[in-house]
């Protein structure tokens, strides 16, 4: 039995038909004369470049988020150690230190 080789474009429209109208493998298989095994053999092709970079989108967005924490907890840091007075004895610990309240 010959193998039948199927234009790129039918492909395509095979896979616009499962992935963005949301027919059923074995409709669009049925209407199209290809076989199942076949239309998810390309489904499996055509995901990944998708999910490779949807996954690098991803990485991306979690490394900007990275940044903003890593650069508010330096914020953080920077007031406790500029602003915030440890020795100032404080009326509501009955005159002791915040160093010393929390020891």
């Amino acid at each position: 039995m010959p193998k039948i080789q199927f234009t790129e474009e039918l492909r395509q429209e095979a896979i616009r038909q499962i992935v963005d109208r949301g027919r059923p493998v074995a409709e669009v298989s049925a209407a199209l004369g290809v076989s199942t095994h076949s239309l998810y053999a390309w489904l499996k092709q055509f995901k990944k470049p998708v999910e490779v970079s949807a996954a690098e989108e991803e990485v991306k967005r979690l490394q900007a988020e990275l940044r903003k924490v890593t650069e508010e907890r330096e914020e953080i840091f920077d007031y406790i150690e500029v602003f915030y007075n440890r020795k100032r004895r404080h009326s509501f610990t009955n005159g002791m230190s915040p160093v010393d309240f929390e020891n």
